[in-house]
């Protein structure tokens, strides 16, 4: 069977037909659950568990504003039936059921495993099929130690729908899923211990907001950083960890968020002529297109970041690219945030300060606290922090860094002067900033800044 295009993936992938290609051929292949992982078992449903856990951090914390407040209950299963029953699951089916259905009579959906058997020749169960154009957006899945394949654990994909919160849980890394997940859990009721080879947690962010998290994160968790796990045995209904260091950890459930391996292992790309990197991820240009013709990938198959919105970028140019042979476009990469839903909550863009120093450009930093703007001080915060980095000479502004309350909204700012390269002194006065908005913890920000170098022409006093 021959198709004009082929997809493989529902995340991001399933993005591609749309009415500008309703006159072509079109199969869909998904080996998994329709919709792939952010919908199912990463971003959306992980964040309706982050929230609820936020609101008990606030209720829990409001002593601090005068208001005496607690927590009565948690009602889990009520809290999974909202998130997967009602919204979760049929959103899933409907997408499947959808592809299958009359509403799309271009599009075959195939619900099997497919691997390349030659150039733009997919084998799809017992069918082999044939497309004009190939759309890798095969994503990552979870990274399993061989230590404790074959003892009962859980990942992402299975960790949200526990019957119960368990009294205790190990989790195995140190990255974005394990501080997430240990927050919802802890702040759910159990007692969390983090196990992680590196000394310190979220060890790739810039150095001020790993010192600040980590010592917010010692209060909540019992860390053990620096650690490895030697063993791993089922006792009963629990799990027991043995460290290098001869310590044992029973808990009732485990968690391993140790990092995630590229799907490209179980498409045979070899046959096809896709190249990867010693990493499994697949090799594109700037235009999305590998070394196969006719042959693309997106998302995490072939991305450092591990992004939705890079996927969803990254899908509108292979589909523009893809409609428009003589009109390329090239993939978007610059100043691509991210946020880490953990408590508390972290967003970043751009460079490190030490990613920064590294290119010798005469710097200039501010780190601007919460507590010291007007909306921070109502909050009596005492942790939230903003970093700013910027070429002393230029105004460049080269990477933002927020930790505290909403990060992940604060830092959209950032995002936008470094997309449109706007000089930090324009931005910080050029516009109007609400007082006494959490927002001026980015304008004072940028207002401390110190720069070498005459200010720019039209800049407001």
């Amino acid at each position: 069977m021959h198709f004009d295009l082929i997809i493989i993936g529902t995340g991001s992938g399933n993005s591609i037909p749309s009415p500008d290609n309703e006159h072509l051929s079109i199969a869909i292949i998904e080996k998994g659950v329709f919709g792939g992982t952010c919908i199912n078992v990463g971003c959306i449903p992980t964040k309706m568990f982050v929230y609820p856990s936020d609101v008990i951090r606030e209720i829990e914390g409001a002593s601090r504003v005068s208001v005496q407040a607690s927590v009565q209950e948690v009602d889990w299963q009520d809290l999974q039936r909202r998130i997967f029953s009602e919204r979760i699951d049929p959103i899933s089916e409907g997408g499947a059921k959808y592809r299958r259905g009359e509403e799309t009579p271009n599009i075959t959906l195939f619900e099997q495993a497919a691997e390349f058997v030659g150039p733009r020749t997919l084998k799809v169960g017992d069918e082999v099929i044939t497309g004009d154009q190939i759309v890798l957006a095969t994503g990552t899945r979870p990274f399993i130690p061989e230590y404790i394949q074959g003892v009962r654990h859980h990942t992402n994909e299975s960790i949200m729908r526990l019957p119960e919160v368990p009294e205790t849980l190990t989790i195995l890394g140190g990255g974005i899923v394990a501080v997430e997940f240990a927050h919802v859990f802890s702040a759910l009721g159990s007692r969390v211990t983090l196990v992680n080879r590196s000394p310190r947690l979220l060890r790739k962010l810039d150095d001020t907001i790993v010192e600040r998290f980590n010592e917010q994160a010692a209060a909540q968790w019992d860390l053990k950083l620096g650690r490895t796990v030697e063993r791993a045995e089922e006792r009963g209904d629990s799990i027991a960890l043995t460290l290098d260091d001869g310590t044992e950890i029973i808990s009732d459930e485990v968690l391993v968020a140790m990092g995630r391996i590229n799907n490209s292992d179980t498409l045979n790309v070899e046959a096809g002529g896709v190249e990867i990197n010693d990493n499994g991820r697949i090799l594109v240009d700037d235009y999305g297109r590998t070394s196969a013709d006719g042959v693309w990938a997106l998302g995490d198959a072939s991305n450092e970041f591990e992004l939705k919105h890079v996927a969803n970028n990254e899908q509108r140019v292979v589909a523009h690219n893809i409609a428009h042979p003589d009109d390329l476009i090239a993939l978007n990469h610059r100043a691509v945030p991210s946020g880490v839903f953990t408590h508390p909550q972290i967003a970043t863009v751009g460079m490190t300060e030490a990613q920064a120093r590294d290119t010798g450009r005469t710097l200039t930093v501010k780190v601007q606290n919460f507590g010291d703007v007007a909306y921070g001080w109502a909050m009596e915060d005492q942790v939230g922090i903003a970093k700013v980095i910027a070429d002393a000479e230029t105004g460049e502004i080269l990477g933002a860094h927020v930790l505290g309350h909403q990060a992940a909204t604060l830092i959209q700012p950032f995002v936008t002067a470094m997309t449109f390269g706007i000089d930090a002194r324009v931005f910080a006065k050029n516009q109007y900033w609400p007082h006494p908005a959490l927002t001026e913890v980015v304008e004072n920000a940028l207002l401390g800044l110190e720069f070498s170098s005459p200010d720019p022409e039209g800049l407001l006093p």
